[in-house]
């Protein structure tokens, strides 16, 4: 599990900084400010969820592989293509509708939080 988030994480990291890049010296000057500021929030989500998967997979080193970081992990995966993704084809093309995707991204995210910190919790007090 540590291996294959670790590959996925750094991953997502990558393709941030890559379409972060791209919002930055291409797109910048072909879309206007107010897609433009949405585009730059869909790479800061983006970005702040693949540290996520990367936190989730150290944990799992950690404290051993468990469904809840399973899930964590998947969540925050999900919440970045639905999330980030929808953001990004938004800005680009300016169809409103897949701002309806969006929310659901943002579950995923909070959902995914949520079963880290219930995985910390759920850990043996070692004092």
């Amino acid at each position: 599990m540590q291996r294959r988030w670790i590959m996925v994480g750094s991953i997502m990291m990558m393709l941030a900084v890559a379409i972060g890049a791209f919002g930055a010296h291409i797109v910048k000057a072909r879309i206007d400010t107010d897609a433009l500021a949405i585009y730059e929030t869909g790479v800061k989500y983006h970005m702040i969820h693949a540290v996520g998967l990367l936190i989730v997979a150290l944990a799992a080193g950690q404290w051993g592989p468990s469904t809840r970081l399973r899930w964590a992990a998947r969540l925050l995966f999900t919440g970045i293509i639905l999330f980030s993704g929808s953001l990004y084809v938004l800005s680009l093309t300016g169809i409103r509708v897949l701002g309806a995707i969006t929310p659901l991204g943002g579950v995923c995210f909070i959902a995914g939080w949520i079963l880290l910190a219930w995985a910390a919790a759920a850990l043996k007090k070692e004092d």
